[in-house]
Order: structure tokens, then sequence, then C-alpha cells
């Protein structure tokens, strides 16, 4: 038989007994075994607890039709927790944490039959945009190791991109998941902020962090949204919405979807400091939306240049509250202390051992931008802000359905390329903060390839808690285009 590529096939084909949960998850932890080497896309790989997960969903075979997942491997970033399975965050103060409990979305995925073989590379504390700010090593992008797979969640991208796993799960702060699905050329969804529990996910910045999924169609995106999204009371912030069927709500046939759409497009935004290579990707991509029968609008989003600045103040200063937990005294890494050292002593050391730079960097611009002296002209000025970004997308969505962009403005770099420059690398992310700002949901999905056939992704962004529309014309794109069918070099996956 043909080796199953999708999620929902794998779901099919256990469910009609064409294969078990174990060969599938046996597969999965072989191809894992195979290509992770090289690509360190795993933190963690937990064969035991994942084949004894698919030993179960086999046993309960008669229930196979009520689990939307059933049988389904899937790969978890390292920041969400899974009980009794390390959880480092990507960080050395975190390397031997176990956390007592799973995350929300963890238990709904296996309740809705997924079996979760291991935990992805993730930059530290979700604080990166290429996997090199990981404590214990950076993955390499599947289509050329000599480059990022974007960050923080690159792991996980990097995973799907190379059929180790067919869905993954990661997180968003200011385009976590949505950047690195475009470099390694999958689909990543950033949920509305609410609209997914957040409870068990390792926090940076609170008040934008989203956990989403990597997945190689967008059919596979919604079948986890799916799974895992609604209230939890566990989260007071997970909103009380009800969940849309988003799998069922998908178009059939692209055209009749398209038909009538408006696609908001902010020219003014894209003057400079887009690839032309990028570019000419995204113009194909939207004159194939208009073909199909949308209608490209041009909106204006003038506070969204503001949008990298405004993050980096909000950001930061979210996660310097947010990691002052970690002081040695609870959990974590405890520095070894001389008979002299004080309690101050012992915070000091047990954080400058266990943060690496970049962390160190943003807790540091989090507490200046938070000081008595500084916060009504940075953090509250930068509140103020985002609020305008926000308006400026309520003003759009009056009169168009989704505003599109590219997801980043370049393909994957090379490593080391903006390590030393952190400018260059914040603005890795320059159109995808704005929507992690405003609390909107966006998707990338492949849109074709630049230089060197690096893959380069279309971003869609909706209203607040309407998966459902940019779900729809990303299907309908992609069904269309055909990119997703694309595999990185040496990665096919023929008949077995």
């Amino acid at each position: 038989m043909t080796v199953p590529g999708t999620a929902r096939e794998f779901r099919d084909a256990i469910r009609a007994g064409r294969l078990t949960a174990v060969d599938a998850c046996t597969r999965a932890l072989e191809r894992i075994g195979r290509t992770d080497p090289a690509l360190h896309a795993f933190q963690t790989v937990s064969a035991d607890r994942a084949l004894a997960r698919a030993a179960a969903i086999d046993r309960g075979r008669a229930g196979l039709d009520r689990l939307p997942l059933a049988g389904v491997p899937i790969a978890i970033k390292d920041n969400i927790c899974i009980n009794g399975v390390t959880t480092t965050a990507g960080s050395r103060i975190l390397e031997h944490f176990v956390p007592p409990y799973d995350a929300t979305v963890v238990g709904r995925l296996e309740q809705a039959g997924a079996v979760i073989v291991g935990k992805t590379v993730c930059d530290e504390f979700a604080m990166g945009s290429s996997t090199e700010n990981s404590a214990f090593g950076p993955t390499k992008n599947p289509w050329d190791p000599d480059r990022i797979p974007g960050g923080s969640s690159g792991g996980s991208a990097a995973a799907v991109a190379a059929r180790m796993t067919p869905v993954a799960l990661g997180s968003d702060t200011g385009g976590s998941i949505r950047q690195p699905a475009a470099l390694c050329g999958v689909v990543g969804l950033k949920p509305t902020w609410g609209r997914v529990s957040r409870y068990g996910l390792i926090a940076f910045a609170s008040s934008l962090d989203q956990i989403g999924p990597f997945a190689t169609t967008v059919e596979d995106a919604a079948l986890v949204l799916q799974a895992i999204a609604g209230p939890d009371p566990c989260d007071a912030t997970a909103a009380a919405h009800g969940v849309p069927d988003y799998v069922t709500a998908l178009p059939n046939e692209p055209a009749k979807a398209l038909r009538g759409r408006k696609i908001g497009i902010p020219r003014r935004l894209l003057e400079s400091g887009v690839d032309a290579d990028v570019r000419a990707a995204f113009d194909a991509a939207v004159s194939q939306l208009e073909d199909l029968g949308a209608t490209l609008v041009d909106v204006d989003l003038p506070h969204s240049r503001h949008a990298i600045a405004v993050y980096y103040l909000i950001a930061t200063a979210e996660a310097s509250s947010n990691l002052a937990r970690y002081d040695g005294v609870r959990y974590g890494l405890r520095a070894p202390l001389g008979p002299d050292d004080d309690l101050i002593s012992m915070y000091e050391r047990t954080r400058a051992a266990g943060f690496g730079a970049e962390v160190k960097r943003r807790i540091m611009l989090g507490t200046y931008v938070l000081s008595a002296g500084y916060y009504d002209a940075y953090y509250l000025k930068g509140q103020q802000v985002r609020t305008l970004i926000r308006r400026d997308f309520d003003r759009a969505f009056e009169s168009v359905d989704v505003v599109a962009v590219p997801t980043s403005p370049t393909t994957a770099f090379r490593f080391g390329e903006r390590t030393e420059d952190p400018l260059q690398m914040y603005l890795a992310d320059v159109f995808t903060v704005s929507a992690p700002l405003a609390g909107l949901p966006a998707i990338s999905v492949p849109c074709g390839f630049g230089a060197g056939r690096l893959p380069v992704g279309l971003q869609l962004t909706g209203r607040p808690f309407d998966e459902t529309t940019i779900l729809g014309i990303a299907h309908a794109y992609e069904r269309t285009a055909g990119w997703w069918k694309e595999e990185p070099p040496d990665l096919k996956v023929g008949p077995t």
C-alpha cells in the first residue's frame, strides 16, 4: 500500500482497517529515526509512550469512528507540558523539568485519538525566529540543511515538512507558527487569542501566546484545530465561544468558494523590504485568487509599520514578568552555591547559568520598559499603538474578508547570518506580529518557491474568531495551486 501522507489519510486508513495505529506509530518513529539525525527537529522522542497509546487505540477499534484523529502521529513543541515527559522550553533552566500534568491541548488531542510521538525543538522560551536560540542546538531546514527552519517553532515545522509526522503543535507569540511554516513549506495556523486554551503552555508573553497547528494541508490544520479549540475551566482567558465544525465548512469547489470574496492587500506595507522572489510568489498567489473569483481590494494599515517596535515593547515586558518565576527555589535549575552565598546570590547564579543570551536580553529590555521612569513613555505608549493596530484591521474588515501579505519578507536565511544583529533577526517577523497584537487569526500556506527552491508562504489574516473564513480561502487556494504536494529533496515517500 502507499504510505499515508496527511492526517486525514492516516485516520481514514486506520478506521478502514488498512493500517493499525501501532503500524502508523511505528512508521512515524522509523522515519524520525532515519531523518531526524540530519535535521534535529525532535528534542525528545517518546517511543514507548507512543506505542502504548497506539496499542490502546487499536484495542478500542469499535470506537474509532468517534475519534477524529484516530491513530494520527503528532509532534508537540517542547514548551507544551506532557505529564511524565521532559519539557525544557529549549532552556537549560528547565533541562530536567518533568511536568506532573498534561496541557489542555495534549489531553484533547489524545481524547481525539492522536498519538504523540515526541517533543520538538524550539527557541529558548519561544524567543527567536530561527531555533538558533535553543540551548540544545538548532533545527535544520529540510529544504536546505544549511539554512534555518524559522522559529520559534522550527522543530515542529521541520517535522511536518520532512514528513516525520503529518501534523504538529506549535505556539505563536509574534509569528512563531506562521513564519517557520512559510520557510519550511507547510501550513501553519495561529488561531484567535483565546480560541485555544493556554493551560500547560510555558508562558512567554501571556497576552500574545497562542497554541496552533502545523499541517501538511489546510484540512489537516482544521482537523487539529477542531480537536483542541474551545473553552477551558483551567484557563480563564480561553474564550467561551462555541467551536464551529471547521472541517465540514471547508469548500468542495474552489471557484465557488472564492466567488465574491474580497482580499485586502496593504500595498504600502509591501513597498520595501520584501525580497523580489518572495514578492513574485506572493503576486502570483493573489492573482490566482483573483482568477478564481476573488476581488483584490487595496487596504491601508497605517500603524502596522510600528508593529515590530510595539511587539518588542509588550512582549519583552510580559516576558520579564513571566520569567521571574525561574529563581532556583521551586523547580528547574539551581546553580551550585558556595558557603558564603545568600538568597540573592542563588538567584543571580541560577539565572546567569540557566538563561541564554537572547532570553537575558529580552528580560532586561522588558524590565527597563516597565520601570517607573519609563513605563508611560514605552510600555503604555506601546499598548496605545496596539489598540490603533487593531482598529486599522477593524476598518479593513468593513470592506474585505481577509488581509493578505507574504508571511516572511525573505526565504530561509543561512545559519549565523543574523545572530550578531538582533534587529535584523527581529525584522523576520515584520508581517506576522500584527495579528497577535490585534488578537486575530492568521494562516500561512505554501505559495511557491524563491531562489534556490526555498519555500514562500502566503499569509491570510481574518476577523476575530473567524477561522472558518481563513481556512476556507486557504483551502480553496491550496487545492488549486497544489504547492502542498511538493516535498523537500531526498524525502520522497513511495510505495511500501
